[in-house]
């Protein structure tokens, strides 16, 4: 299962060269293979092997899996034991006996087999080892952070996880706290639903300077593998998109309590009109843009982003580390374009940490054992300015009313300061909710697999379920904290109506017809205003 290379390849590749499979570095595995092959007879190259190879859980090697797996030494096996190990030599995520039991057993049972028939165990011994499979040690069963542990080193440099030729030493940012948090709510919520079904939910947990701290990349289910939700699933965002289409209206002129018209509209596009409607299918007129967030409405969001121009939204978004495509149309307001958990949640912890980009991150250093200096250490000078602090402030406000009083009422947290929000994508095949407090930001999406259709689920409702008994139990007999923004100065603003009506005369101007637009006039406009 790799790509025609002998075993003496494998290890040539891993001690020598780089993962990627070019046709230079396959013309180089042959003569330091050749080379291998003089040096060391075909036993000892097949030790050296086992001992490299990645066995799942951040385990690489015979001896470091039975010790993160059984807590034994390699050489104290079972015959079960040594053939779950073998296992998973060709599938060391997908049949991880930590995240997959059933699956580990079945390979297991498989090599046992195999181990008979090439008579390296009895009839006897084989009957025995298939009828007492090899089971977790409570050491490894109470350890928790698969995914996490499995996306980190993903994130290392090859070179030196793989083929360091000494102990090195990894300090990550996983707080087991806020795993066992995660996964104790994700399984608190779900007990409620109907035994057997298969949706799906990930969870982020991060700092506000993007160390992640806590990673659930999917339920335990029968389909559950070594996919992980929270990194990999390419998902619609709906409305957990739109604090970007605010950010970006608030860094170009407008304020938390400027007023939009939120009314039926018709947007001119190349293939015709497009019509977007409410949640609801009702309108509200004059509403300010605390409102239109915290009720999550579309005609306004798509206004905004319309007149200051998609390609600013989208800046935006990038800069804040929603990096995955987003297609310049209208609907992108309300969130047609995919990303991930994690970037989604990076993006969020950005604007927590005002308007500088948080950049996701699990590896804080990388030593070799005995040495003094890193090798590695993370670079938190790569955080950037994407919005200004006072749009952050004001940002964060609007979606403190999310919680409040808008859509995501069960993220409420009572005396604990909160900002969030909730998303539900078109034909609610994903559900999002997320959001921050002084200390944490979770991140939090329900969805199929296959993309089906979630049935009676919205961003508001189990997802925001999850998100606040994460956020209580990571909070647990912690101080209250506030989340510094000058809220009463803004509440004062806000309740006295001092708002920008010329905004909404722009709008009004336009009637309900708007056509796409760069909005670059419309933004001078808008700095004149407010200079």
């Amino acid at each position: 299962g790799n790509g025609g290379s002998t075993i003496t390849q494998q290890l040539a590749k891993r001690i020598y060269f780089e993962k990627k499979g070019n046709f230079e570095r396959k013309l180089k595995e042959v003569p330091m293979s050749m080379a291998m092959e003089l040096k060391y007879t075909k036993d000892e190259i097949f030790s050296i092997y086992l001992n490299r190879a990645f066995l799942g859980s951040g385990a690489y090697g015979f001896e470091a899996a039975s010790q993160r797996y059984f807590s034994k030494s390699a050489r104290d096996v079972s015959p079960a034991q040594a053939a779950m190990l073998a296992g998973l030599l060709k599938a060391p995520s997908a049949a991880n006996p930590i995240r997959n039991l059933d699956r580990a057993q079945s390979r297991g049972n498989l090599i046992v087999g195999l181990m008979k028939d090439q008579g390296y165990l009895t009839q006897a011994q084989a009957i025995r080892a298939k009828n007492n499979p090899a089971k977790l040690s409570q050491t490894a069963a109470d350890m928790v952070g698969g995914y996490f542990a499995d996306w980190v080193l993903g994130s290392a440099p090859e070179f030196i996880i793989k083929d360091a030729n000494a102990d090195v030493i990894i300090k990550t940012t996983f707080d087991k706290g806020a795993q066992l948090a995660a996964e104790g709510a994700l399984d608190s919520v779900f007990q409620n639903l109907k035994q057997g079904s298969d949706v799906q939910a990930g969870i982020v947990v991060m700092s506000p300077n993007g160390a992640v701290r806590a990673m659930v990349g999917g339920r335990k289910t029968g389909l559950a593998g070594s996919f992980n939700r929270a990194t990999q699933a390419l998902r619609q965002t709906g409305s957990a998109f739109k604090p970007m289409v605010y950010a970006a209206a608030l860094e170009n002129g407008f304020q938390y309590n400027s007023i939009v018209t939120d009314e039926p509209i018709t947007i001119e596009v190349i293939d015709g009109t497009y019509e977007p409607q409410n949640y609801s299918r009702t309108f509200d007129g004059e509403v300010n843009l605390t409102e239109a967030l915290a009720k999550s409405t579309n005609t306004v969001a798509i206004k905004i982003s319309e007149e200051i121009g998609k390609s600013r939204v989208k800046a935006i978004a990038n800069d804040f580390g929603i990096k995955s495509n987003i297609p310049l149309v209208p609907s992108m307001a309300l969130g047609t374009a995919e990303s991930t958990l994690l970037e989604m949640t990076g993006a969020y912890a950005g604007i927590l940490n005002k308007g500088m980009s948080s950049i996701p991150f699990g590896l804080s250093s990388i030593t070799i054992q005995g040495d003094n200096e890193s090798l590695l250490e993370h670079d938190a000078s790569n955080s950037l300015r994407v919005i200004n602090e006072n749009a952050a402030n004001q940002l964060t406000f609007m979606m403190k009313q999310v919680i409040k009083s808008g859509t995501g009422l069960r993220a409420n947290l009572g005396d604990r300061p909160a900002a969030g929000k909730t998303g539900t994508t078109q034909g609610a095949r994903d559900a999002w909710f997320i959001g921050f407090t002084a200390d944490y930001v979770v991140g939090v999406w329900m969805g199929y697999d296959d993309n089906r259709k979630l049935t009676g689920v919205t961003g508001g409702g189990m997802p925001a379920e999850i998100w606040r008994e994460v956020m209580l139990r990571i909070h647990e007999n912690e101080a209250l904290k506030p989340i510094v923004i000058n809220e009463d100065k803004l509440i004062s603003e806000l309740n006295s109506k001092n708002s920008t009506k010329f905004i909404n005369g722009i709008f009004k101007g336009l009637g309900n017809k708007v056509k796409e637009s760069s909005g670059s006039n419309f933004i001078l406009r808008l700095q004149n205003l407010f200079n």
